[in-house]
């Protein structure tokens, strides 16, 4: 129940990160997530603060809005955050690490779902479509990052 894709970009590991943890980008990156905006008055990314996401699953109507919280943060290395359901319950935890690559930057994005009973049934039935779905919308993002990374460096 997760899954992941990486890929090399030509900027430097805190560049990336910057485009990437600073939640108001995910629009232009994310195939399925249209805008994201801090919640309680946060302005920037650090563990505990929270953002909702307003999404477009698999690209279709109708739009919702998911709370997120910010699990892991450190600058150049690793953006990652839990998306809340009910009562705060995870749902699902998504995770960037970026790691040096000569002179640019490896990133992988992945995805992992809670392995309670809901998710392993949801997961059963759904999976291997949802699973192709994520990975593709991944190397979307992650092509997006790379494009506007790769502007920005030169």
């Amino acid at each position: 129940m997760h899954g992941a894709v990486t890929l090399r970009i030509d900027a430097p590991p805190e560049e990336v990160w910057a485009l990437v943890s600073d939640v108001t980008n995910t629009g232009r990156f994310s195939p399925e997530t249209i805008e994201a905006e801090w919640l309680d008055g946060a302005t920037e990314p650090a563990v505990g603060r929270r953002f909702r996401g307003h999404v477009l699953r698999n690209g279709r109507p109708p739009a919702y809005w998911t709370n997120c919280r910010v699990t892991d943060c450190v600058p150049g290395e690793i953006f990652a955050f839990d998306v809340l359901g009910p009562r705060d319950r995870t749902m699902n935890s998504w995770r960037y690490e970026f790691e040096a690559d000569g002179a640019g930057t490896s990133v992988t994005e992945s995805f992992r779902l809670p392995a309670n009973p809901a998710m392993k049934l949801y997961w059963a039935i759904f999976g291997r479509a949802r699973g192709r779905t994520n990975e593709r919308g991944m190397r979307e993002t992650l092509e997006r990052v790379k494009l506007a990374a790769e502007e920005s460096a030169r």
